[in-house]
């Protein structure tokens, strides 16, 4: 080997070197990044809403404004947006409209979810009697452009950002079981985002209760307890608020009756509820660890299922939307998972009833697990083969489910998957 030989090899050693480092120094320095924008989606003028499969009830006032929140994550190159949209649902069809808008995020990593507010515009497009939608499709391409602006206002405003993670029970008087008063889950599940001063600028809360208190029929346009729930959080110093449902169904609803068990159906209800909620929510995660550059993970696959119910596919036909049945006459849906530090997120297309919630969280793998009913679709309920048909109270959710083995289905291929990512990170005590 001559002298050229001879310096070759090191100066060759040396720029390996130098670019494994370089290498490990962009990984070390990726650090974890936060942000969230809200666009206001209140129409004007006023529009019909919707509580369910049916014609759309008018308006002639509004409590409170609808919004769509969009939070985004980042980290090591993973992105996540985590939306909420003030509707009772947004199917699937409309998140791939938003997830277009949005380029610098891959569609399967868009979560888009629902508050299932019973006093918003149907986004559906369900038929009336005549077989006819009453849908405005106009206002509903103005919401996705909305929420496509948030997501991307939000990617433009990312910062250096810690989180705490917490779960507890919400206590008070915030909900119970239509059906059974017991049978719901007390547990609220809350993320929140901090800035470099240590101050939080973001307050994701997951519970599971249906914002009805209002409802379709008072002529009032509203996002129910969970406007309320937005202005406490900020008041009290948590930031911008983004609310995501859980396992609602059958039929956890907000608790507010009166003395005489009746119905308290008043704005001033939302506001001790939402305000409850908020408090809750605040205490349960202050005393949270607080989580430096926390490992980001998301993943989604594809689960199908059989439409047999009658009600559900003359809706799927008759919309506007342009639902799409496999020649199977199956549907497809979007569901992803989600890893943030310690903490596992499962979304759920539709309504699950509390005790789908109970067996997946206890299957899955987060020290805190989080569900997020109504996201990336909104097919109705699920519930149980065991349960469907099986009870005159299930009449209705056996009406608006998918099919008797649509429980059965998500479970299972949910849990699959779950079992084939990644798990969360664990923190010794």
């Amino acid at each position: 080997m001559n002298r050229k030989q001879h310096s070759f090899v090191p100066v060759f050693m040396v720029l390996i070197i130098v670019s494994v480092c370089l290498v490990h120094s962009t990984t070390a320095c990726a650090k974890f990044r936060a942000a969230i924008a809200v666009r206001d989606v209140t129409p004007d003028p006023l529009l019909p809403v919707s509580g369910g499969v049916g014609p759309s009830k008018p308006t002639t006032r509004t409590f409170g404004r609808l919004s769509v929140r969009a939070m985004v994550l980042e980290n090591s190159g993973t992105r996540v947006a985590i939306c909420s949209t003030d509707f009772l649902g947004f199917p699937g069809v409309l998140c791939d409209k938003v997830r277009a808008r949005v380029p610098s995020i891959p569609p399967q990593n868009i979560l888009i979810g629902a508050t299932h507010t019973h006093s918003a515009p149907d986004c559906y497009g369900f038929p009336d009697r005549t077989g006819k939608s009453g849908i405005d499709l106009e206002y509903v391409n103005q919401v996705c452009t909305k929420l496509a602006d948030a997501i991307n206002e939000a990617i433009e405003k990312l910062q250096p950002a810690r989180i705490k993670i917490a779960t507890g029970n919400a206590r008070g008087k915030i909900a119970y079981n239509y059906y059974a008063e017991k049978l719901y889950d007390p547990r609220c599940d809350v993320i929140q985002a901090l800035d470099n001063k240590g101050e939080p600028f973001i307050t994701l809360v997951n519970y599971a209760c249906h914002p009805e208190v209002i409802g379709s029929d008072q002529g009032i346009l509203s996002p129910d307890f969970v406007g309320p729930l937005y202005d406490r959080i900020k008041s009290r110093g948590g930031g911008t608020g983004i609310f995501i449902n859980g396992a609602l169904g059958g039929m956890v609803t907000a608790d507010c009756r009166g003395p005489d068990g009746k119905d308290l159906r008043t704005w001033d209800e939302c506001l001790r509820i939402g305000r409850l909620l908020a408090d809750e929510s605040l205490r349960i995660v202050s005393d949270a660890r607080i989580l430096s550059n926390p490992h980001l993970y998301c993943a989604n696959t594809k689960i199908e299922f059989p439409v047999d119910s009658e009600l559900l596919r003359a809706v799927v036909q008759a919309s506007p939307l342009g639902f799409e049945l496999l020649d199977s006459h199956n549907i497809s849906t979007q569901v992803n998972v989600i890893n943030i530090a310690n903490a596992q997120i499962l979304t759920i297309p539709g309504e699950a009833l509390p005790n789908i919630g109970y067996y997946l969280k206890r299957k899955m793998h987060g020290s805190h697990n989080f569900l997020f009913g109504l996201t990336n679709d909104a097919f109705g309920y699920i519930l149980t083969k065991e349960d469907w048909d099986s009870f005159e109270r299930y009449d209705y959710i056996t009406r608006t489910c998918l099919g008797e083995m649509t429980g059965e289905i998500f479970n299972n291929e949910a849990l699959k998957f779950i079992d084939n990512c990644p798990r969360p990170i664990r923190f010794a005590d």
